[in-house]
């Protein structure tokens, strides 16, 4: 199976059931898209963030349907400003280059250091998708077992309202 092994050991460990498919490289949610199998399943936008000074880093993760605006996102997780960290921080904190991040990154830090933020309308999803940690395969996993997943792998975490519906 294509994937961090870490991926795969963690949802065994949290007897988290999942859904598996290959496709092609999909480094951006549009390419990711193309080969999305629906079935009732939501797309998941995975972004990673930094602080102004660098010294807090942000996982979010939303429905890939809707648009991410960065200033409203700042207002709305009261982190300050905010931008995109940089390749060299997404592979030190997550372990991975970019195009691959998603939930299942959070297996690459140990030490903790990165706070998730889950998207409220997550919530009305009944099965939630997101890459191995590696893009070229995709993991299906219930709404609950995400849950579960943020609960279990000890990163603080919160579930807010990142646009208006």
């Amino acid at each position: 199976m294509i994937g961090q092994q870490q991926v795969y050991d963690a949802l065994r460990a949290m007897q988290i059931e999942f859904d598996y498919y290959e496709h092609p490289e999909a480094p951006t949610i549009e390419i990711a898209a193309q080969f999305y199998r629906g079935e009732g399943t939501t797309l998941c936008k995975n972004l990673f963030f930094r602080n102004h000074k660098g010294n807090r880093h942000y996982l979010v993760i939303m429905d890939s349907r809707f648009p991410m605006d960065i200033h409203d996102m700042e207002h709305r997780l009261r982190q300050g400003k905010l931008s995109f960290a940089s390749p060299e921080r997404m592979m030190r904190y997550l372990g991975v280059r970019p195009g691959n991040v998603s939930l299942f990154t959070l297996v690459n830090d140990a030490a903790h250091e990165v706070t998730l933020f889950i998207d409220q309308g997550l919530m009305q999803a009944e099965r939630v998708a997101f890459h191995p940690n590696d893009n070229r395969a995709s993991l299906v996993i219930s709404r609950d077992d995400m849950m579960r997943f943020a609960a279990q792998i000890g990163n603080p975490y919160e579930v807010v309202e990142l646009y208006a519906r």
